[in-house]
């Protein structure tokens, strides 16, 4: 199932409460938004968590299904609120004094991509930031909350788990144990989006296939996680980050020659997270 703002990958039959989403893999660069750019077009995809879709690929056949944006972050930010509108880039929007994201140029409609590079120059029209968020943000997150709801209503909770990559060089900021620094990023809100025995499951199956694990630092999950994370009523949000330098090119943007090596390796930590979300796992942990 597709539109312009997403593709939907169904499985067959859905045997798990788990939803995977990647929203900010899209790479459909509208020409319009290129020709506007100050940017070139390699640089402009350095905010993209390229090829993350190609890694979660293999979640439908494990009874998952599978959200992935089409828009480019750079173009859209489906990790943001819509009202995480940025004066510096869109005319007429109110002023966000205390929301760091915006002022760090990453609202909805983002200012800059990685390294603080300017996307535009000058302000665009509020018609078109609404444009952006009507035709993109609105689909993308009524699909996913549809998503969640079906699997509350199917299974008694839904684990949304939300897919990102980080740059190798944001995890030289983390201490290392042992002379090696985390290769996964976990992010719960420290403990706020998603109950502490999903996120434990989810920390395992990661550890179980040797990846070095981190809890939420630097990134403990922004709009999605805060949104979608209400493990009062059973629905968990957990936010994924995994180190581009595994499976890619960063200066390139090209997927490396371990690439195939690491899709099959995140293989088995993305069944066991499938199974989290099985009937029977959730009696067990009862």
């Amino acid at each position: 199932m597709t539109s312009a703002a997403y593709t939907l990958t169904l499985p067959k039959r859905r045997e798990t409460s788990v939803v995977f989403a990647s929203p900010h893999s899209g790479r459909a660069y509208p020409q319009t938004f290129l020709a506007k750019s100050v940017l070139d077009e390699r640089t402009i995809r350095t905010s993209e968590d390229a090829f993350v879709d190609d890694l979660l690929a293999v979640v439908p056949t494990l009874g998952a299904p599978l959200l992935a944006a089409k828009a480019p972050r750079a173009y859209l930010d489906l990790n943001r609120g819509a009202d995480e509108l940025d004066p510096a880039v869109v005319e007429d929007a109110r002023s966000f004094a205390h929301n760091p994201r915006v002022a760090s140029g990453l609202g909805v409609i983002p200012r800059v991509v990685a390294g603080g590079r300017a996307i535009y120059h000058g302000k665009m029209p509020m018609s078109e930031a609404r444009s952006r968020i009507r035709d993109l943000w609105q689909p993308y997150h009524t699909c996913l909350a549809k998503l969640m709801d079906e699997s509350r209503a199917r299974f008694g909770q839904a684990i949304l788990i939300d897919v990102h990559s980080m740059p190798h060089e944001a995890m030289e900021a983390i201490p290392a144990r042992a002379g090696k620094r985390p290769e996964v990023v976990i992010g719960d809100r420290y403990g706020a989006s998603a109950a502490n025995d999903v996120v434990s499951g989810i920390e395992e199956a990661f550890r179980a296939q040797g990846f070095r694990v981190a809890r939420n630092a630097p990134f403990a999950g922004a709009y999605i996680a805060q949104t979608y994370g209400r493990p009062s009523i059973r629905q968990h949000a957990v936010q994924i980050e995994l180190d581009r330098a595994l499976y890619m090119d960063e200066r390139a943007i090209l997927p490396h020659a371990q690439f195939a090596d690491f899709r099959a390796r995140l293989e088995p930590v993305l069944r066991d997270i499938a199974l989290l979300g099985q009937p029977d796992a959730r009696l067990a942990a009862e």
